[in-house]
């Protein structure tokens, strides 16, 4: 590799040689654990290797991440503004890279200052506010619509699909189609059909890739090869994470070490709540990813042998320093249910003096010779300390320098992550039935045909619920 920065996991303050037998874990209880966590690791090696796992393989997709690049420096400077239009899976991973990867402000530079870059905007919500407020900036001859959905009906996709290529019509006639692209299933779906009829240009998502666990295929890969982000590096830096985690010893896999970790603190120690806090405003939307991420694939009422368990640890997003003002007080003293994984970048790519041969005042002169990386470094630093001095237990994910590369190695990690505790669990890591059961009431209170029974028992409950307890 031509980069070798890494990411490294420090699990001293989940251990009990540091915060207490009540609260840490054991190196016995690990050591009980491995050869569990050995047959873990095979059965993944086993399973990725006869296809079942093709999330797995994503960083090593040469023909696709060649035809996105072209895709991407064919439509370069065409357009003004980029709008993804997708859910869930559909839109995290994409928020997460470009929220990491390009200039914080990406959107209000200047088309030099952002290279002829697209400005790139997430629609993730059908909120009619948000939607028509961003209809109202992006102008339809200036901009390229993405829309995003593996089953190609997403009602929230689908539905914004329906009036933007309407407006699109409206505003362009027949040249409409050269503003649209779609990423969806290969064969199946309202939206792959309607992409053959209407021939715009496409993207697939490889069969058998969630949502949650596509941020690697063209879901994620377009939209930041479109605004300039180096989407070669963020693979490559996926397949060195791959094989940082081939051992099945598990003390030398990083992948293992983090799910058994979050697991044992959950069963044992009682922790159900999983704080990912990043010291860093660029990675704060891939705790928002790593959310989606480990509550739909482990929050299950069934386990692999049908047994019910309503199983699960819930994540939360907090974000350094900011959440120190907001959260911090309930994690310091507040109950024992979580543990706190910190993300910590080791060298920011800028540098910020405080003081520039201007007078200090005196209660401020400690401040004199630093820099907004001290600050930020010494209040991640005292946070660590005092939550570890209160016995609640808490790990370090540090990251030499955020790039394409260190940032493809963190989501590979934590997909490999919540695979390996899926197992822990006995849990199916990979489905979504509760997600489901949501969307099949919806589609029968939209009237879907098809869903016609279930709209008249939706009917009935809530004419029930109008009778009951008002205000």
């Amino acid at each position: 590799m031509k980069d070798k920065k890494t990411i490294h996991l420090d699990f001293n303050n989940m251990m009990a040689d540091t915060i207490g037998l009540e609260h840490g874990i054991t190196e016995q209880e690990l050591k009980t654990l491995a050869p569990v966590a050995n047959r873990y690791v095979n059965d993944v090696k086993e399973e990725r290797s006869r296809g079942k796992l093709p999330f797995l393989d994503l960083p090593y997709q040469k023909n696709i991440t060649t035809e996105i690049i072209n895709t991407a420096n064919s439509l370069k400077g065409k357009f003004k503004n980029l709008v993804v239009v997708g859910i869930g899976g559909s839109a995290l991973g994409n928020t997460a890279i470009h929220t990491a990867l390009n200039h914080p402000f990406h959107n209000i530079l200047t088309d030099r200052e952002r290279k002829s870059f697209p400005r790139v905007f997430v629609l993730d919500n059908v909120d009619p506010d948000r939607f028509s407020g961003l209809l109202d900036i992006v102008k339809p001859e200036e901009t390229l619509f993405n829309f995003i959905t593996k089953s190609g009906t997403t009602v929230e996709t689908m539905a914004q699909f329906l009036i933007i290529t309407k407006r699109l019509r409206d505003r362009l006639g027949k040249d409409y189609k050269d503003h649209v692209i779609t990423t969806t299933d290969s064969e199946n779906g309202t939206l792959r059909e309607i992409t053959r009829r209407e021939g715009f240009r496409s993207f697939v998502i490889p069969g058998g890739v969630g949502g949650r666990y596509s941020v690697l295929t063209p879901v994620g890969l377009f939209s930041a090869a479109m605004s300039g982000v180096d989407i070669v590096a963020l693979l490559e830096g996926a397949a060195f994470m791959d094989k940082v985690c081939k051992s099945d010893n598990l003390w030398e896999n990083p992948a293992l070490m983090g799910a058994a970790l979050y697991f044992l603190s959950h069963t044992k120690k009682g922790k159900n709540i999983v704080v990912m806090m990043p010291y860093s405003n660029a990675l704060s939307g891939v705790a928002d990813w790593f959310c989606q991420l480990w509550a739909e694939s482990l929050g299950k009422k069934f386990t692999l042998n049908n047994e019910v368990v309503h199983t699960g640890s819930t994540p939360v997003k907090a974000v350094g320093v900011v959440d120190q003002h907001s959260q911090l007080q309930l994690y310091m003293e507040g109950p024992y249910d979580k543990i706190v994984t910190f993300l910590a970048i080791k060298r920011f790519s800028k540098e910020v003096s405080i003081v520039s041969g201007n007078d200090i005042e005196s209660d401020l002169v400690y401040l004199k010779g630093h820099a907004l990386n001290n600050v930020m470094n010494a209040e991640f630093e005292g946070t660590r300390l005092a939550l570890t001095e209160q016995k609640h237990p808490n790990c370090t994910l540090t990251i030499d320098e955020l790039s394409a590369f260190t940032l493809g190695q963190l989501f590979y990690l934590f997909e490999l992550q919540t695979a390996y505790a899926g197992k822990f669990y006995n849990v199916n890591a990979f489905d979504q039935p509760g997600v489901e059961a949501g969307k099949i009431n919806a589609f029968a209170m939209l009237g879907r045909k098809g869903f016609e029974q279930r709209e008249r028992e939706i009917d009935i409950q809530l004419q029930r619920a109008q009778k009951k307890y008002h205000i």
